[in-house]
């Protein structure tokens, strides 16, 4: 008898190709879309419908059935309140993560069980492995696209009956696959920026749900050189967007340094990046994914943003928290972000940037 898999189809070339392969393989496959988020695009028209639309096209060409189920609610109780706290707080959220574990590998998990599924299957870029009763996330063969950086927070007993048909597969190949078997989406542009944003403007949308106190912007030394528009348009790092083009430095680009809460003033400096690196880090939270501790204290590598490569850090683990130093001081870590920790081919887990230790 063939086993079942419940596919989360969002309508994109990855989860298309995701569950041709996985009927290729001779599993008994049904689609499932989830709508997330309702709310139309700036120019009035919902993309969900036509990412269900590209969604039906393509089992119907792979002739599988499919469903559609909304988590809009729990996508706003369980994830986009966090997101707003979060920014409220003067952090830099990412609302991606908890998508995975709070919807992804949750209530969608839970609708395919019901369904009768033996498996559930997404597009994501990232391996597993199911060995003596632990489930360990891995590496991606395409590392310019490995995703685990944000499956970090998905629990070890959410990874039970998961696969991941990407795995062995860079996006080249993903898309030649797509086209060789005329799915609709093989040219699709990949879906950019925060899950439920889009690619809308974030500062409008962000204004709709908090509103925006704008402040002094001021050097380290206290000088004030402009204004913002509110905290938490900003973050660690950032050059572009800040109107300080006509108030000349040494040299280089303006960019931000530190935010003060307290009293609505935002730090920037330029030419000398120095202001932006720390030693050390404090994480909570933390989810270790198929990974018993050695000690309290290890050595590994860590990413602190999606697209950084692997920093050589110590960690050590206190209860909930861990403090992590940095083999190299690092630039630009961000309170709200992940610290997500990795040995070898393996994501061991992660937690959420609480403080940045200069």
């Amino acid at each position: 008898m063939k086993k079942s898999v419940v596919v989360g189809m969002s309508g994109g070339v990855d989860s298309s190709v995701a569950a041709l392969i996985l009927k290729q393989q001779g599993y008994d496959v049904t689609g499932l879309f989830m709508l997330n988020w309702e709310e139309d695009d700036q120019s009035g028209a919902c993309t969900a419908e036509t990412d269900f639309s590209d969604v039906r096209r393509v089992c119907g060409k792979l002739d599988i059935p499919y469903y559609t189920v909304n988590f809009s609610k729990e996508y706003y109780d369980r994830v986009f309140t966090y997101f707003l706290s979060e920014y409220k707080a003067g952090r830099t959220p990412n609302p991606d993560v908890l998508c995975n574990r709070e919807i992804k590998f949750g209530p969608f998990r839970e609708y395919a069980a019901k369904l009768g599924a033996d498996y559930i299957a997404t597009g994501h870029y990232c391996g597993i492995s199911h060995e003596n009763g632990r489930h360990r996330l891995l590496k991606a063969k395409d590392a310019g696209k490995d995703q685990t950086y944000f499956l970090n927070q998905v629990k070890e007993s959410q990874l039970e009956n998961v696969i991941f048909p990407l795995s062995g597969l860079t996006k080249p190949e993903v898309r030649a696959i797509a086209e060789q078997n005329g799915l609709a989406t093989a040219e699709k542009k990949d879906s950019t920026g925060i899950c439920f944003i889009g690619e809308r403007n974030f500062r409008k949308f962000l204004q709709n749900y908090l509103p925006a106190q704008s402040g002094q912007i001021r050097t380290l030394d206290g000088r004030v050189v402009g204004e913002h528009i509110g905290l938490m348009y900003y973050t660690i790092g950032q050059r572009k967007g800040l109107n300080l083009g006509g108030t000349r430095g040494e040299e280089g680009r303006w960019f931000v340094v530190k935010k003060d809460l307290q009293n609505n003033v935002l730090y920037v400096s330029h030419g000398d990046e120095t202001p932006l690196y720390s030693a050390a880090c404090a994480a909570t939270g933390l989810n270790f994914i198929g990974f018993d501790l050695p000690e309290k204290t290890f050595e590994c590598t860590a990413k602190f943003r999606y697209r950084q490569p692997e920093q050589k850090v110590k960690v050590t683990v206190s209860g909930d928290s861990m403090k992590i130093e940095f083999a190299d001081r690092q630039r630009a870590v961000t309170e709200g972000q992940y610290a997500v920790l990795y040995c070898g081919d393996q994501c061991i887990g992660g937690g959420v940037i609480d403080t940045v230790i200069y």
